[in-house]
């Protein structure tokens, strides 16, 4: 097997039906054109958003029929801030508060999105890391002057006018979230589309890197996992003994395991005590109290025994924005696009899903991620060596050190 991590990160598709330039995943895809306007550390202004984005859904969206969780909050605020540009009102309101994003003006938000996509670009050589974004138009719509200017140029987006009703349509766009995830996310879209689709917006990002430390294959052996109905199974459980990032406290262990030389990305695993539930530390998980937490995070000698799993998620994601404040937008009555498209016509969001995947394995992580929005006309140090066995349900996080925005997020309760 070869020594990857392959990470292509959520795919986030907005379909809009009636009431773009392609990017594919290679490291080109992630630059801004050198004529847009935005500052370096403009990522700043969204990067904390986009990490309560993410605590705050986790805790919103169904589990599998497992009771895994895995989400993209990244992929899915860079889609949603495209929409924004088309939104008014108090439907532009709710988007923001979804996204964590009060009080960031559309031209600001489009810069720290075009900041952190530059910044996701420069990676080192063992770490890949790309974004792609594209829009495709039904052709019998036109986009408003500033929204195509914006998503082009902020987001490096490819716009691409087709026949809603061409049945090869679906296959291009299909396609085009197949080559953007490494083929691991095979479509976005059902065959025939709806006729009243006005637009379809996706982001695609794609991460391919090493673990730092591998863990050693031999070392792998079936283990025990605990399953919250006090039921368990035996896993393939990985085992690595290593100076480590590690952190304790009442409620939790917490480990860092880097990807690459330099170690500028990771993978948190966070397992709470336990006397402690996912649940229980949901209500703990906030963006304010994991950057509180990673502080007191310290290299130490120690084992870490993780599960090699490979899982596979699909959920609808209406409702969970919904209860972070994003409604209007899904009610065909008052949705407000007003600034999307030139026609006269009304359009909502009726559909936002996402389907994810992740491999573990002792060479790293593969992982994928795509998410369809269709819219619609009318702790102490320790100083013994520890040991941390994940033996019951554990969350995971895969970061981006330069920016400390967290990528891939997830519950995993049946490994």
């Amino acid at each position: 097997m070869k020594n990857i991590v392959v990470i292509p990160l959520l795919v986030v598709a907005l379909i809009l039906p009636l009431m773009g330039c392609g990017t594919v995943a290679n490291k080109d895809g992630l630059a801004i054109a050198s004529d847009v306007d935005y500052g370096k550390d403009d990522y700043q202004k969204i990067n904390s958003a986009n990490n309560e984005l993410g605590f705050r859904l986790l805790s919103k969206v169904d589990s599998d029929e497992h009771g895994n969780i895995f989400i993209s909050p990244t992929s899915l605020l860079m889609a949603l801030s495209m929409v924004y540009n088309g939104a008014d009102g108090e439907t532009k309101e709710e988007i923001a508060k979804a996204l964590q994003a009060e009080g960031i003006d559309v031209e600001d938000l489009n810069k720290a999105n075009a900041s952190l996509m530059s910044m996701l670009h420069d990676r080192s050589e063992d770490i890949e890391l790309n974004v792609a974004n594209s829009i495709w138009l039904n052709d019998h719509f036109h986009f408003q002057d500033p929204f195509k200017a914006n998503t082009e140029d902020y987001f490096n987006a490819m716009i691409e006018e087709v026949d809603i009703r061409d049945s090869k349509t679906p296959d291009a766009i299909n396609n085009w979230v197949k080559k953007s995830t490494n083929g691991k996310i095979e479509d976005i879209v059902d065959s025939p589309l709806d006729q009243n689709i006005v637009s379809i917006l996706i982001n695609a990002i794609y991460f391919n890197g090493n673990w730092t430390h591998a863990f050693n294959e031999e070392l792998t052996e079936d283990r025990p996992f605990y399953l919250e109905d006090g039921s368990t199974k035996d896993v393939p459980v990985m085992t690595l003994n290593e100076k480590l990032a590690y952190m304790e406290n009442e409620y939790i262990q917490a480990v860092t395991l880097p990807y690459g030389e330099k170690e500028d990305m990771s993978m948190n695993v966070i397992l709470p005590k336990e006397n402690t539930s996912i649940e229980e530390m949901s209500t703990l998980l906030t963006n304010e109290n994991w950057q509180a937490w990673k502080e007191e995070l310290t290299p130490q000698e120690g084992t870490v025994m993780l599960p090699k799993f490979q899982l596979e998620y699909e959920t609808i994601l209406n409702q969970s924005l919904e209860k972070l404040g994003m409604k209007t937008a899904f009610n065909k009555d008052k949705a407000n696009f007003q600034k999307m498209i030139q026609e006269d016509e009304q359009i909502w969001i009726s559909e936002v899903k996402q389907k994810t995947f992740i491999d573990v394995n002792e060479k790293g992580t593969e992982a994928a991620a795509a998410t369809s929005v269709e819219m619609k006309m009318t702790s102490a140090p320790i100083d013994a060596p520890f040991i941390m066995e994940i033996n019951r349900p554990f969350l995971i996080m895969i970061t981006d050190h330069s920016t400390d925005t967290i990528l891939f997020m997830g519950s995993i309760y049946n490994p």
